[in-house]
This record gives C-alpha cells, sequence and structure tokens, in this order.
C-alpha cells in the first residue's frame, strides 16, 4: 500500500479524476432492473419525528448457522437526513453480517461510504486494488466505486454515508502545518486484478437514488491492470491521529478531535464531521474535565469501537450508539458528574484503552423504522442515566482565601 497525496492535503481548489486500465469497460452488463432494499433506505418520514436522546444497544450480528448474510444484505439504515436526487444529505448505516460477497460487488451512484469497522476486520477488494480494514481503522470508498467485501466471522462496523461532497482534511487554521489526522497517513490501494469469466453471472448491485438496483455481467469488474490518479478509496489507522487538547483550563470544542469532514457550501458549516476521543492525556485545572452538558445547532451520532467512554462508562456499550439531535440537551450521566466534580485535578491518561467517536452534521436527521422499532435494540432506559442528578447550588458560597 502506498502513501496516499491526495485532494485531502486541501490545499486549495482543485479536480477529482482517475484513469483506469481495464481489461474490459465496464459498460459490458446487462440492464440493471429494481431489488429489494431490505432495510436500506431513504425514507424520512416512516415514523414521527423523535426529538429524545436516544441510546441503542450493541446492535445484533445474525449468526452465521442460522443465515447466511454478507454486507449488503447486513446494511440496516439507523438515521438520516436530505436527499440523494438533490445531491445534498446524510445516511448513517450499521452493517452486521457473517458471510463473504462472492460473484457480486457494490456500487454507491449517491455518495461516499465512511467505513468504521467495530468488530472483525474486513477485506475490501476495489476497483483499484485490495485493502484490509481492521477495528480501530477506517476507510473511505467514494461515489461510483465498485467493491466487494471479505468478512472473516460475526462482523459489524458503522457507515457514515454523504450526498454531494466528498471528505478532506479539515482547515487547521492557527493549528498551522501538522495536527490531527496528517495526510501522510492515509493509504491507498495498489493496483490489483483478475481476468476471470464468471459463466454463471457477476451480479453489481447499484444504490441509485434510495434503491437498489442489479446487473449481470459474464466477468469480474475487479479487472483494472493498472491506475493513475486522485479520485481513490483510502484508508487511515486512527492511532495515527495526533491529538490536541487544553492544557490550561476549560474545554476546547470538541472539533478539535475532527479527522474527516465534508463541508456543505456555507462557509465554516460542515454536512457532516467524523470525531473521534482517542486516548489522550486530561490536564486541565479548575475545569469539569468530562463533556459539559449542552443543547447546540448539531445532530451527534455517536457508537463505540471499543473500552468505555469516559461520560458514560456503563451503558454505553461497543458496537451500539447513541443520536443526539439538534438541540437536544444531553451530556455526562450523574455518575460520571459526581465522580469528577470531587476528583483531585491531576494529570490523568483519558480514554485509555477506548476509541469513541462521532458522526456529526449539520443536518437534522430522522430515525428510521428500523432504527425505533424493528432492529428491538433502543435502550427506553437512556433517559434515567440523568435522572440522579442533584442540585449543588448554594447562594452563599464564596472562593476560599488562599
Amino acid at each position: 500500500q502506498n502513501i496516499l497525496w491526495r485532494m485531502l492535503l486541501n490545499t486549495g481548489p482543485f479536480s477529482l479524476s482517475s484513469w483506469l486500465y481495464r481489461i474490459l469497460p465496464s459498460v459490458k452488463h446487462k440492464p440493471f432492473t429494481a431489488v429489494p432494499c431490505g432495510n436500506l433506505t431513504e425514507n424520512w418520514n416512516e415514523v414521527e419525528p423523535d426529538p429524545n436522546q436516544l441510546r441503542w444497544l450493541p446492535f445484533t450480528i445474525p449468526k452465521s448457522t442460522e443465515k447466511k448474510v454478507d454486507f449488503v444484505a447486513g446494511l440496516h439504515t439507523v438515521c438520516g437526513a436530505g436527499d440523494a436526487k438533490s445531491r445534498n444529505g446524510i445516511s448513517i448505516h450499521v452493517y452486521t453480517c457473517n458471510t463473504s460477497m462472492v460473484d457480486r460487488c457494490f456500487n454507491n451512484s449517491d455518495g461516499d461510504f465512511l467505513i468504521v469497522p467495530q468488530q472483525g476486520e474486513i477485506l475490501i477488494t476495489t476497483e483499484f486494488g485490495k485493502m484490509m480494514v481492521e477495528p480501530n481503522e477506517i476507510c473511505v470508498i467514494q461515489q461510483g466505486m465498485r467493491f466487494s467485501v471479505d468478512v472473516f466471522g460475526e462482523t459489524r462496523g458503522y457507515i457514515m454515508e454523504v450526498y454531494g461532497a466528498h471528505f478532506e482534511l479539515p482547515d487547521l487554521g492557527p493549528i498551522g502545518a501538522n495536527g490531527l489526522a496528517n495526510p501522510r497517513d492515509f493509504l491507498c490501494p495498489v493496483a490489483w486484478y483478475e481476468d476471470r469469466k464468471v459463466a454463471t453471472g457477476y451480479t453489481i448491485i447499484n444504490k441509485y437514488q434510495g434503491k437498489l438496483f442489479a446487473c449481470q455481467q459474464d466477468f469480474s469488474p475487479f479487472n483494472v491492470v493498472a491506475w493513475h490518479g486522485n479520485y481513490t478509496p483510502y484508508k487511515y489507522n486512527l492511532k495515527n491521529f495526533m491529538v490536541i487538547n487544553c492544557v490550561a483550563f476549560d474545554h476546547a470544542d470538541p472539533s478539535i478531535f475532527t479527522v474527516l469532514t465534508a463541508k456543505s457550501t456555507r462557509p465554516g458549516v460542515a454536512i457532516a464531521d467524523f470525531v473521534i476521543f482517542p486516548p489522550r492525556w486530561g490536564v486541565a485545572d479548575h475545569t469539569f474535565r468530562p463533556p459539559y452538558y449542552h443543547r447546540n445547532c448539531m445532530s451527534e451520532f455517536m457508537g463505540l469501537i471499543k473500552g468505555h467512554y469516559e461520560a458514560k462508562e456503563e451503558g454505553f456499550q461497543p458496537g451500539g450508539a447513541s443520536l443526539h439531535s439538534m438541540m437536544t440537551p444531553h451530556g455526562p450521566d450523574a455518575d460520571c458528574f459526581e465522580k469528577n466534580s470531587t476528583a483531585e485535578l491531576k494529570p490523568e491518561r483519558v480514554a485509555e484503552g477506548t476509541m469513541a467517536f462521532m458522526f456529526e452534521s449539520s443536518f437534522s436527521m430522522a430515525v428510521t423504522k428500523w432504527g425505533l422499532q424493528t432492529c428491538q435494540r433502543l435502550d427506553k432506559t437512556y433517559y434515567q442515566c440523568w435522572e440522579p442528578l442533584r442540585s449543588h447550588f448554594n447562594p452563599n458560597w464564596k472562593p476560599s482565601k488562599k
């Protein structure tokens, strides 16, 4: 695998393209026909809006002894907003699968997939080559790129899909040239091909305008002998993120942990940000160090790859998720508040052995029927984690004189 020197450098206006040298052109296929979408949807009006704080227990992975489910069949839309037809929006999916894709591949005509494996490594074969992506790594498959996924057991992960924009590095501003996710750490595949006839038919599955379509051809689509260009799939290991944090008092905005962003047409506003909460030092004085209680103008979907998220050590589990919608209040649970309100403020490691992440969007996202009902993983007791919070206000308190 090579270092990815590409548009992520974000040095100004650029164009994206790649030139692929194929054994046979991709136009050689039978007509597309509609196929069932399963739990993949762009229908944001299936159920009534729900402004509550939402949390899901770990999403269930089907047992291979009961039913064989590959990556495409295991896609489930949890929430989203916007419209693929107008090229403006976001969808958040989970994938739960147990078997590899055989003689079929997936092509997303609607947008880019940012894939976050949580359980089980995935081997992604693309037209550009192969990428092995493990938990604590991410990959991006950009719009229109065909790919197939091999798995090695029960597998689960998260996907953020954006329409109408591509992911790039955030502007660093006063940080300067180095910091956060550095361009040198992004990897793209080297060319790999197979010149293989498939007499029984190779299936191309195409996500188009929120629906699935399939066509047949008699050869493998992974027949690219060589390529060049800057429009490629790529992956990134989250352990390479250079963390910047407060070293005096108070909090930096969580945007300081942004790995990738998909910008909107409004300056300073993202369609979506991919943010992580990696292991780091906490050293702030005179500060309540966990995330503060807040409401904001963004929708926050969080997932946990491994470990225990510091603001909610119980209840928020690896393979689960939470959604705090636009202007819905949220923050640390009562146990976290009490513990950290009296803790000695000495330098300490935060989130050791943990990797939580957030898909943050300026869209007000609707939850699907699958997310609210069908999956049966919604934790209806979530609100109770804040119930024990009590007032500590003392109008007669004065700071001690030193």
